[in-house]
């Protein structure tokens, strides 16, 4: 099938490499063209143009890091809305407002293609092996039109309901585990004082019924930092979680829900981006947190 992915960040191009990988025929966009030249050396088409991409593909997947993204690949002089969308297959799978996956949904629908929303849970690494979970919003007849797809790049496939549920649905997700890189680095404040070798640490830490599975994977590379090793490969960039607390934060008012814990860790992530660790992985807000010296905000 001739699959094309709009948007080739670190999620968009681990997703490209995933389908590749059995089968499919690859097409890419990106708004910096420098970006897919892995995935072109691989052997995937490169495009000039979303609205280019839509069309010259079966389906299309588009994989942008926020909402005002989405407003100019949609919207703009060249984006999908001006491709002849005609029974085309889109899949939104990145992480925005509920209202502006409605809004593009509706807009993709009235041009008599299909149109599925699609975020997942998971980082590179799993998105590379086809272990995603995929929060799926959409007609029941669109979803299984998509599901073939998703069922290759996902280990588990939910459809939640209607086009801003699957948004929804990802903001719950991502919350407690992006509050939990916080209060890890909260938590390891504390231990300070005890000296303990980092490694001896994390192991203590992670041996707990408070510790998300996502220490499994990312437990050691936080020792590493805290012994001295410089940050490694970024699986979840601390920009994209910060972005998706705040989204968090502006739904759960929109819909008059108090979320006093993300609000205040959102902040947390805001002064580590500010701090120059923008494009550094999710858990840098943990060992900031440790050797911030006392600082107070």
């Amino acid at each position: 099938m001739k699959i094309g992915i709009c948007g080739t960040g670190r999620m968009g191009s681990a997703i490209a490499q995933r389908l590749m990988s059995v089968g499919h025929e690859v097409s890419v966009w990106n708004r910096n063209s420098a970006k897919t030249k892995t995935l072109t050396d691989a052997g995937a088409a490169l495009f000039a143009s979303p609205a280019e991409l839509v069309e010259g593909c079966d389906v299309t997947i588009v994989m942008l890091l926020n909402d005002a993204a989405t407003e100019v690949i949609y919207r703009g002089p060249n984006g999908i809305l001006k491709a002849k969308l005609g029974g085309k297959l889109v899949i939104d799978m990145s992480t925005v407002r509920p209202d502006t996956m409605k809004l593009n949904g509706a807009s993709v629908l009235q041009q008599a293609a299909a149109f599925v929303e699609a975020p997942v849970g998971g980082s590179t690494g799993p998105a590379r092996e086809g272990k995603l979970l995929g929060l799926v919003g959409g007609t029941k007849t669109d979803v299984a039109r998509a599901i073939p797809i998703l069922e290759q790049l996902c280990r588990r496939t939910e459809h939640v309901g209607e086009l801003g549920s699957g948004s929804m649905m990802k903001l719950a997700v991502n919350l407690p585990l992006l509050v939990y890189w916080q209060a890890l680095g909260e938590a390891l404040t504390i231990c300070k004082p005890l000296n303990l070798p980092a490694e001896r640490l994390i192991d203590i830490l992670s041996d707990t019924s408070g510790t998300p599975t996502a220490m499994k994977g990312r437990g050691q590379a936080i020792a590493k930092v805290l012994g001295g090793t410089p940050l490694g490969e970024t699986a979840f960039g601390l920009n994209a979680a910060k972005k998706d607390l705040a989204i968090a934060v502006q739904f759960g008012a929109s819909i008059h829900a108090e979320l006093p814990v993300t609000a205040s860790a959102l902040a947390c992530y805001e002064e580590a981006e500010a701090a120059g660790l923008g494009d550094a992985d999710a858990t840098a807000v943990s060992t900031r947190w440790i050797q911030r010296k006392g600082k107070s905000r």
